[in-house]
């Protein structure tokens, strides 16, 4: 590589450095809560950047060893960064998803659900790619591309919430677009996770002021940040549960979902295990069981009005449906933080 060359890709690899100050609350402006709880989501955040800088300063050599002694309870938001770094070099070298499918196919493989998710972080800052992102989407997998747009929903939902969870103004890149504008609301559910502190009465209150059609996107998206992210005691996700109501058969699909990320990845954690239970009646291996057998047999197409991707969502609910309601088991199980 040319001096010159080298010196470009400094400044580029500078100008896309995301300070660590980002993801703090103080700098996002969060609602309060509990100190502890905010703390444990702060260092999700700051683990979000070490993936991120690692893969932006290497893309073509990710530092998978130092990825991987990350303590289990942070390493998929890692690899959540790294994603996003691989993706945004390759939406900047127009080189296709090089940098991002490589490594998804070898060692993203295990976190493939967290790797489709940092991808859609590039949309947000890459403006041509959520131009064209119908395009975009297409060169994914078939049924995990959604993830993106989720991915999208969470960045925009955290980096600006004033516009996206209070002010309550769609998108611009998603507009009405179909299922691309549900899949985005799943992302800002999860982002309400963070932006609210994990607090079920705020998050209740935000998602409540929304319109009615968005509300099961949303409220699935907040189960699966309280059972993956986590940071909360056994009585708020209990609250979290009663609160949303008639939702709380999208807030356990979100869960599922959690719990199966987690066990494909091995990073496992005794708040999963509990989370899980509390949320869905279901310990993290039948839930990943259960979000395995859901999506066997089903339709791959982008163009669907009901893509692959929501008759998974659709197969889990369905399932959960069937077992026995998870307020019975709340008083059954010990939760461990």
């Amino acid at each position: 590589m040319s001096g010159g060359t080298s010196i470009g890709v400094r400044l580029r690899n500078q100008l896309l450095a995301i300070g660590a100050r980002e993801t703090t609350f103080q700098r996002r402006r969060f609602e309060s809560g509990a100190p502890r709880t905010r703390a444990h989501l702060e260092n999700v955040g700051a683990h979000f950047l070490i993936g991120y800088h690692m893969a932006l300063h290497n893309p073509r050599q990710v530092d998978v060893k130092s990825l991987d002694n990350i303590v289990p309870l942070f390493r998929g938001f890692a690899y959540e960064g790294a994603a996003m770094a691989l993706a945004v070099h390759d939406g900047l070298t127009f080189n296709g998803r090089r940098f991002w499918e490589v490594f998804s196919a070898s060692h993203g493989d295990d976190h493939i659900y967290m790797m489709h998710v940092g991808a859609g972080w590039a949309m947000a800052r890459i403006p041509w790619l959520r131009w064209r992102m119908t395009w975009y989407l297409s060169h994914f997998d078939d049924l995990l591309r959604w993830l993106l747009v989720d991915g999208y929903g969470f960045h925009q939902g955290y980096f600006h919430p004033q516009r996206y969870l209070y002010a309550m103004r769609h998108d611009r890149a998603i507009g009405a677009r179909g299922y691309q504008a549900r899949a985005f609301d799943q992302g800002l559910g999860r982002s309400l996770w963070f932006v609210t502190c994990a607090n079920p009465r705020r998050i209740s209150a935000i998602i409540g002021n929304m319109a009615q059609e968005r509300h099961a996107d949303l409220w699935s998206g907040v189960g699966l940040a309280a059972t993956y992210a986590g940071g909360v005691s056994a009585e708020i996700l209990d609250e979290l549960r009663e609160i949303a109501g008639t939702q709380a058969i999208h807030l356990a699909q979100g869960a599922v979902f959690a719990a199966a990320a987690r066990h494909r990845a091995g990073n496992v954690v005794p708040y999963t295990f509990d989370a899980c239970r509390l949320l869905t009646g279901l310990s993290v291996e039948d839930a990943s069981d259960v979000a395995e057998q859901a999506r066997l047999g089903l339709p791959q197409s982008l163009e669907s009005h009901q893509p692959a991707y929501e008759g998974w969502r659709g197969a889990i609910r369905q399932r959960l449906a069937m077992r026995r309601p998870v307020a019975e088991l709340s008083n059954e199980i010990g939760f461990t933080e």
